[in-house]
């Protein structure tokens, strides 16, 4: 069968430095590496690195990976066309990357052997969306994590796994994984699981996309078989038991009379079963349908008796007065009102630019209600009238958190029981989110302005506007808008997207060494010269000098050990590696048991500045071919720049 290799990368990136005209013996290496590399493609796992020089200066390293199911033959025919065309592709360029339909090819001055790379990396998207989202992406999700933990526990020497699942109506989804074989299981798997995890964000709901990084691409298709199925041994025949059919009868009419026989109850007995199997998924089918008519119509009785009459809210605040104002958001001002039977509300409107449809609103707000727990705000109900959208939560008497712990006089009135019991309440909210309501929720801008005090000074956790939804068994998902405060934002977040729960926990570390010095994280300046909270706690807890950091109005009527205690938790929350950062439900445990051990932190990290951030992706490339590819740029923000080196 004749296979035509497309001519042109899918996507390139000219990443490194140039080397000058003067760089003979670079130039020359590189084009030595590059003309071997096509002779190398008889390797049983379609992958090859090599070297090239002696002396660093000049070294050429170089590599390529062929896509898993692809003949020896193509992948010579594409290791080769893109050896030729990838230097003129980026002129004098000493780090270089290509991706083609079949292969994979990169060089650079420096060693990227054995070396787990994410960036840099493409998402390219099928431009039509599927009908019902939410299955499809029950499907895929639990495809692509099928296949991760396929190439991911094999033994094999290829990191390669494809397959199939079934979808609505006997349709499929096709999907494959692949990693470069060189580097380790584990970095594999972080690399896939963080393709998979973007999922999400890049690619909802589209029928297909693909996601390319240096070490690993996976790929999923709806209805679309787009890789090679594996050779396989020869079907069996379709008698199970021809020995029994031919040594039973020696007469060879009674023989063939027997197979006769046995062919046709076999073929009958198929017919029935799948008729069987038919009736029974179409009525599977309508009563899945009649269920489903019914949580939508559930879904908007719900929705209705929500909805508060726009003209009732806009009486209780007095026409949303400036005197019944309780304070400004970025999505909105808040208004306390008294509607007509004496209930006293908060009353968020939001901003006209929010941005949300009805729709999205009124499913936000469903979401929102369903949350039920003694240290969330309640959401109470919505309104909707025109562009106006209002949210209607219960009224939380004592104001915010950093009403207190900002004020040199109001946290006097915070004594030590009560900041813990405050701690304690926020770890039990946070838990909630994370793991005990049938939701998954991220906060995602956890901070003392956020945390609301009731008349008895029980913390409550506020304003979900950016509160990121996630399915029950999701672990991690990756954005291109960065939104949130600084000084609480965990650096992953704020330098890559990734978002988990160890991105609120991040977040509440922060607001435990808050609560403890009674300072900001973002102007904490014990000494005279500018430190962050984090960085003044890492470094008294290094010289053993943490007792510095207790806030002195509780320094001589505190339980120390207790108070150290916290601040080490604190610290543990805010770890810069991720993996070594708490779960919530390892905090509650450290909180209500004395006894429970505490591990050594390591080193936090720390971002303080005190601003508003939302980065977005700039530029977004529509191709021809129907498929859309989406860069990221640089922002800056108050002079300080990030940089989203990631293409997704």
């Amino acid at each position: 069968m004749l296979v035509c290799i497309n001519a042109t990368p899918i996507w390139h990136y000219c990443i490194g430095g140039n080397y000058t005209t003067n760089s003979t013996k670079y130039l020359a290496n590189l084009d030595l590496l590059l003309s071997s590399l096509p002779s190398k493609t008889t390797t049983s796992t379609g992958f090859y690195n090599t070297t090239v020089g002696e002396n660093d200066s000049d070294k050429s390293y170089g590599l390529f990976l062929c896509r898993g199911d692809v003949t020896q033959e193509d992948c010579h025919n594409c290791v080769e066309m893109a050896t030729n065309e990838i230097k003129p592709l980026c002129p004098n360029t000493t780090t270089t990357i290509a991706w083609y339909d079949y292969c994979m090819i990169r060089y650079s001055n420096q060693s990227i052997f054995s070396i787990m790379e994410e960036n840099p990396e493409y998402c390219i998207w099928n431009g039509a969306n599927v009908s019902n989202p939410d299955q499809f992406n029950e499907t895929v999700a639990d495809l692509m994590n099928g296949l991760l933990q396929q190439v991911t526990y094999s033994s094999g020497t290829r990191k390669y796994a494809a397959d199939e699942k079934s979808f609505a109506n006997f349709q499929k989804v096709y999907g494959l994984v692949e990693c470069t074989p060189d580097i380790s299981q584990d970095d594999c798997y972080t690399c896939l699981s963080d393709s998979i995890g973007q999922i999400p964000s890049c690619c909802y709901p589209k029928l297909g996309a693909q996601i390319h990084k240096p070490s690993c691409n996976m790929r999923f298709e709806f209805n679309n078989l787009f890789y090679r199925l594996q050779n396989t041994s020869q079907a069996p025949s379709s008698s199970t038991t021809p020995s029994s059919t031919t040594t039973i009868n020696t007469d060879g009419k009674k023989s063939n009379t027997n197979i006769i026989v046995f062919v046709v109850i076999n073929v009958a007995a198929i017919i029935t079963t799948m008729t069987i199997s038919i009736l029974y998924l179409r009525f599977r089918r309508k009563q899945k349908l009649r269920l489903e008519d019914d949580d939508v119509q559930s879904e908007i009785t719900s929705a209705d008796s929500l909805l508060f009459n726009f003209d009732t809210i806009r009486d209780a605040t007095n026409n949303f007065s400036d005197a019944n104002k309780l304070g400004q958001g970025g999505f909105g001002a808040v208004y306390k009102g008294k509607l007509l039977d004496g209930k006293i509300v908060a009353v968020k409107r939001l901003s006209r630019n929010s941005g949300q449809g009805e729709i999205e609103f009124k499913n936000e707000v469903l979401i929102l209600a369903k949350l039920q727990h003694r240290n969330l705000v309640r959401l109470l109900g919505f309104s909707l009238k025109g562009e106006e959208k209002l949210l209607v939560y219960e009224f939380v008497p004592n104001k915010s958190l950093d009403y207190f712990i900002y004020d040199p006089i109001q946290r006097s009135q915070l004594d030590w029981e009560e900041r813990y019991k405050i701690i304690e309440g926020i770890a039990r909210g946070l838990l909630y989110l994370h793991e005990d309501s049938r939701l998954k929720i991220i906060h995602r801008d956890l901070k003392a302005s956020n945390i609301l005090l009731d008349d008895e000074m029980n913390p409550k956790i506020a304003d979900f506007g950016l509160a990121r939804l996630f399915v029950v068994d999701q672990t991690q998902t990756k954005t291109s808008r960065i939104v949130g405060t600084h000084g609480y934002m965990a650096p992953e977040y704020m330098m890559r997207g990734h978002v988990s729960v160890k991105t609120d926990v991040f977040s509440f570390g922060v607001l435990i060494l808050e609560i403890v010095s009674g300072q900001r994280n973002n102007d904490f300046d014990p000494s005279g010269s500018i430190e962050g909270l984090l960085s003044s706690a890492w470094r008294n807890w290094i010289e053993g000098t943490v007792t510095a950091l207790i806030d002195p109005t509780l320094r001589e009527n505190c339980p120390r050990s207790e108070v150290i205690r916290c601040i080490h938790i604190g610290l543990l929350c805010a770890q810069e590696n991720v993996s070594n950062r708490l779960t919530i439900a390892t905090v509650n445990n450290m909180l209500n048991r004395c006894s429970a051990t505490l591990p050594l932190p390591s080193s936090p990290g720390a971002f303080a500045m005190d601003s508003e951030v939302e980065l977005a992706n700039d530029s977004r490339v529509k191709e021809s071919s129907g498929q859309s590819t989406s860069i990221s740029a640089k922002k800056s923000i108050n002079k300080m720049s990030i940089t989203e080196l990631s293409a997704r």
